[in-house]
């Protein structure tokens, strides 16, 4: 999302009712949003004590609704360390945050977040409201950052921050740039990058690619290809 230039908001709207109508289009495509398969590239780089290891991994993806994501390995390569003590728990974390109670916790909402509004992106892409999002308690799923919420869909396109919650001791601060994109209506992740800094001095670079979506439509059992 390359921005072409910021502006104070034109509509005037609140960040109550950015994130009101934000939560509403959400509920709408989740319960539009049947089915959907499509894969992904992991790529792991760490730099640091006690030296350098790299792993990669392709993963096909179904999810089912509401709240089932079956993986399939395809390949993967590499440190065995990075593939079972990283790359493998990034899956067992996302099944866990699509559990019922994990979703309402960590859900995009006033119950959770403060939102801030900052200004408004117009760029290529479209229109976009950016917010400040400041979580109100310490829980690994949550976030403190900035989100773009897409203008004309009230989607998340998005999400600049670092977790609320630091998921292990060794680990002093991780930046995550997560980005989304819109297929056939429905607003799925596209690129995600994570820079986390170790304390003993190293650095690890996740970047994942999302490709190859085929969204399930409802009232059949053939999947559409984009």
């Amino acid at each position: 999302m390359h921005s072409a230039n910021a502006s104070p908001n034109p509509d005037n709207l609140t960040a109550d009712v950015i994130v009101e109508k934000l939560q509403a289009a959400a509920l709408r495509r989740a319960k539009a949003l049947r089915s959907y398969t499509g894969k992904r590239a992991y790529k792991l780089d760490y730099r640091g004590f006690p030296g350098g290891r790299h792993a990669e991994m392709i993963v096909e993806v179904t999810y089912i609704s509401p709240d089932r994501k079956d993986f399939r390995i395809v390949s993967e390569s590499g440190s065995k360390l990075l593939l079972q003590r990283v790359l493998l728990r990034l899956l067992d974390s996302e099944k866990e945050a699509l559990q019922p109670a994990n979703r309402k916790q960590t859900a995009l909402s006033p119950e959770n977040y403060t939102f801030t509004p900052l200004t408004v992106d117009q760029t290529t892409e479209g229109t976009f409201y950016v917010l400040r999002v400041e979580p109100k308690v310490k829980k690994k799923f949550l976030y403190r950052g900035k989100i773009w919420v897409d203008a004309q869909d009230f989607a998340v396109a998005r999400i600049e921050g670092e977790p609320a919650a630091n998921p292990s001791w060794w680990i002093s601060h991780t930046q995550i740039n997560h980005q989304y994109s819109k297929v056939s209506g429905f607003w799925l992740p596209a690129h995600n990058e994570s820079v986390t800094s170790v304390r003993l001095g190293g650095k690890a670079v996740l970047t994942i690619q999302y490709y190859e979506y085929k969204i399930n439509p409802i009232n059949s059992g053939t999947p559409e290809a984009h």
